[in-house]
């Protein structure tokens, strides 16, 4: 029997489609998605028809993985009100500020949600939407995330629905699972429920929001007949087709940065920085993002004349700590920690050190600097670090890998080369399709190990200048130096 798994992500919807089994894959395809940080969630439906054709029609049970915290809103017809607000869209900062005032403070919402919201959260960019698009919020029947609006659209295009091309409401009804609705920021992870007055609080009035599925329960069928699973968040996905293990953080570089661990405990973390997630098996999944990781990399590649493969090269020739230069990361703001209005700082520049090499390393070194600084605060919630797993598009880059045992200080393995968001979403569909309590056993991806000693001047410099730094984002660059 074939599974089909689909990850819906900010750049592409890739699937794969593996073996039941044991999860071989098959056969695979991908196509793009539009950039942006709002967009027509029809293109995402377009993406998935393109990958998915030859693919999803073998399938005998589907699931997909998607980008967390996109704000899906549609009304009564069930037709889409706007282009989705996307996870790295922060128009919705002030928002979280107002909110999190509002609603009882920090405290608050770590006990009551397992996070304090940034601007990435879906409640957030419900207020936003009250706030500044009154007449569309108005209209708001029920809210959806990117995973749930596409399992419903598949849904809905089932033997004797309407057809998926109108307006995507069918007969079905709209589910998701406990792991993606833990980023909205209007879902009790600890207890596995809805928490509709906060979404009624942000938006105005109470939306219809998607029924909560067990793990693995079937919870529609496709226009193939194939099964649904109900899906997931991507990094749920991600750690459901590592089949992450206790002991184990995951160190995820792409668009944007992630560390997390699987617990037994749900984590609440008054500082904001740790979201306490849940994960796509009846676990926790205690997870810190940052906005800026791989697109870091790319920018300062593109600013000393080379491309990623140069950078790596370049990095690997320079000295550990990069003689002195030292880059905070924030080029595009920054949700952990939570600076929306932030800019990057290069400090320690010199006429002797002031090279494209040094560059190079001081750009590789704060992005994993940044995700280490993550890994400590997951430690404290109570999920242990013995070794990193380090995946995405930053997990191919040779330096990377070779410094990051030096900056997390413990073994870093990094798994072969696969997209492991749609591998989880594979797994789940097999989860779904065989009916059993746990998840099929299937053989992980053998990882390359990698050791090295430790280099701590790189996090010592991070946190300074992260420190010196804290009070330049509300004074701004117009401000004189003498009055920040």
């Amino acid at each position: 029997m074939l599974v089909a798994g689909v990850d819906s992500s900010t750049q592409s919807t890739k699937v794969l489609l593996c073996e039941a089994e044991d999860g071989t894959v098959v056969a695979r395809g991908s196509a793009p998605h539009p950039s942006g940080t709002e967009v027509d969630p029809a293109a995402w439906w377009s993406a998935l028809e393109q990958a998915g054709a030859g693919l999803l029609e073998r399938a005998d049970a589907i699931a997909v993985a998607a980008q967390q915290h996109g704000m899906v809103v549609v009304d009564e017809a069930g037709q889409v009100i706007r282009p989705a607000l996307l996870w790295n869209d922060l128009r919705s900062a002030p928002a979280a500020r107002e909110l999190i005032a509002e609603l009882g403070g920090p405290g608050w919402w770590a006990e009551h949600t397992g996070s304090v919201p940034s601007a990435s959260f879906t409640v957030t960019k419900l207020r936003w939407l009250a706030t500044h698009e009154p007449q569309n919020a108005a209209r708001v029947a029920r809210v959806m995330l990117p995973h749930d609006w596409l399992t419903w659209r598949l849904a809905s295009a089932g033997p004797g629905r309407a057809s998926a091309g109108g307006t995507g409401a069918g007969g079905a009804e709209p589910v998701t699972d406990r792991g993606d609705a833990s980023g909205t920021g209007y879902f009790s992870p600890a207890t596995g429920r809805w928490l509709p007055e906060v979404a009624a609080a942000a938006l105005g009035h109470e939306p219809g929001l998607p029924r909560i599925a067990r793990p693995h329960e079937v919870v529609g069928e496709a226009a193939g007949g194939a099964v649904l699973a109900p899906g997931t968040g991507d990094n749920m996905g991600a750690a459901l087709g590592l089949g992450l293990e206790p002991g184990e953080l995951v160190i995820s570089i792409g668009t944007s940065g992630t560390a997390y661990a699987v617990t037994e405990q749900a984590a609440a973390d008054e500082s904001g920085m740790v979201a306490g997630f849940a994960d796509a098996t009846g676990r926790f999944l205690p997870l810190i993002a940052t906005v800026n990781a791989g697109l870091v990399l790319s920018a300062v590649a593109t600013m000393t004349g080379t491309d990623l493969d140069g950078l790596s090269s370049r990095a690997l020739a320079a000295e550990p700590g990069a003689g002195g230069v030292a880059l905070l990361p924030y080029l595009d703001g920054e949700r952990s920690p939570n600076r929306p209005d932030a800019a990057g700082v290069l400090r320690g520049l010199t006429t002797r050190n002031a090279t494209p090499a040094n560059l190079a390393r001081a750009a590789i070194e704060a992005v994993l600097g940044t995700l280490a600084e993550a890994a400590d605060l997951i430690a404290a919630q109570g999920a242990s670090g013995e070794r990193v797993l380090l995946i995405g598009g930053g997990a191919r880059s040779e330096a990377a890998r070779r410094l990051a045992p030096g900056v997390f200080g413990v073994p870093v393995l990094v798994p072969a080369p696969e997209e492991y968001v749609a591998l989880g979403a594979a797994r789940q569909a097999a989860w779904a399709l065989a009916g059993t309590s746990q998840p099929p056993e299937w053989p992980r991806h053998l990882p390359e190990e990698y050791t090295g000693p430790a280099e701590p001047v790189v996090r010592e410099r991070l946190a300074w200048l992260r420190r010196a730094t804290a009070d330049w984002d509300s004074a701004g660059w117009d401000t004189p130096v003498w009055e920040r």
